[in-house]
């Protein structure tokens, strides 16, 4: 006696190519063995199997409707589960069309977002200090003036892909010993795109946009230093298809300063002043990036000496774009001996050498310690 593969599917004998494949999918998904390892559902499962192959093809149905079994008698229910049907099928019904069975991924958009941009721009370190506008002049992809984007010449419009129909991909099938393989590729003709331009527009060649230079003013905030980033959103390349533009990123290159070195928000300089300065003390007036201040030296300032000038830095720019106060200037006092003297300097040192008590030279002191080199080994021959 025939099976009722109809009754197998749980279809009417006038059920669609659609239904009968959407039925099968919907047991093949509750049945596999992978899913229900239970012995009575893996019978169950060759069965559906079993009928979808005879349903599905138009000549062993054909011969089901006629009352015979085109599986022979019982043999369907001892078929290998995976022979004689679309291995993509297999592939469709568990994981979905994009696994490789019927429909694949559908064709992607012509309109692409473009990319960003990047362009170096040269500070000094009181641009750096003030924050600055630029003129820059770019060189990227921009919106075609002709078509607007389209890629279309005036009065013409896409026309759906003959090779792949409008699926953006082209599939082959092969035989294999699990069946039938189905592999899809990017169609070759519209590229993935599903539609093709038969009169494309002479100035952009369908590409919907061209490079052009233009001139954009960019505004570098205060505080800013080598190597930040500032982002002009929007001003970057135009994608394909008169996509969205990418952002436009300006690279801050900062130049050497001749006074000031620079650490975060702090600046450091190097101060050199005269020994009799450093003696006696002084005020001195210092010329720094907010104009000049004058410092006070006290007397006896010591070589290597320190002063901290509070706020007399750069502004403390902030990742949310937002300033926090100033950084400090770090002054380094460098005291210079005079090299060469004449009589009148050498007298009048040696006065004071000799009112301070200092021209007894074993006096000096090492690391604190009394004594100099050549009294510490007299002392040591003792």
């Amino acid at each position: 006696m025939a099976r009722d593969y109809y009754a197998t599917l749980g279809v009417r004998p006038d059920a669609t190519s659609e239904e009968i494949k959407r039925a099968y999918r919907k047991l093949a998904r509750e049945l596999h063995p992978d899913v229900n390892p239970d012995a009575e559902a893996q019978q169950r499962f060759r069965d559906v199997t079993a009928a979808y192959e005879v349903l599905s093809d138009p000549q062993k149905r054909k011969i089901v409707d006629m009352g015979g079994d085109p599986l022979g008698n019982g043999a369907g229910g001892m078929r290998d589960p995976f022979a004689g049907f679309g291995f993509g099928d297999i592939m469709d019904a568990f994981f979905g069309a994009a696994a490789g069975g019927g429909g694949g991924r559908g064709a992607r958009s012509r309109v692409q977002p473009g990319s960003d941009a990047l362009i170096r721009i040269e500070l000094t370190l009181e641009e750096c200090n003030t924050g600055v506008s630029r003129e820059l002049t770019v060189d990227t992809a921009v919106v075609c003036d002709v078509c607007q984007g389209s890629g279309c010449a005036n009065g013409s419009m896409p026309e759906t892909c003959d090779t792949c129909s409008g699926r953006g991909e082209v599939q082959t099938v092969q035989r294999s010993f699990l069946g039938q393989v189905v592999t899809a590729r990017t169609c070759p003709v519209c590229r993935g795109l599903g539609e093709v331009i038969p009169d494309p527009c002479r100035q952009c060649a369908g590409e919907g946009r061209v490079r052009a230079r233009r001139t954009i003013t960019a505004k570098i905030p205060p505080g800013v230093a080598d190597g930040m980033r500032v982002r002009l959103a929007g001003q970057g390349e135009v994608g394909p298809g008169g996509g969205p533009a990418g952002d436009l990123y300006v690279e801050v290159v900062e130049a050497p300063h001749p006074t000031f070195e620079r650490n975060g928000a702090d600046l450091h300089c190097t101060l050199r002043i005269p020994m009799t300065t450093a003696a006696l003390g002084a005020v001195i007036p210092l010329e720094t990036l907010e104009g000049t201040v004058e410092m006070e030296l006290e007397p006896g300032t010591q070589p290597a000496t320190e002063l901290l000038l509070t706020g007399h830095g750069l502004p403390k720019l902030r990742s949310s774009g937002r300033l926090d106060g100033r950084g400090d200037l770090h002054v380094h006092i460098e005291v210079e001996v005079p090299t060469k003297l004449d009589a009148r300097q050498t007298e009048l040192l040696h006065e004071l050498a000799g009112l301070r008590g200092e021209e007894d030279h074993s006096l000096a002191t090492v690391n604190g310690r009394p004594g100099g080199l050549f009294s510490r080994l007299r002392s040591r021959g003792r």
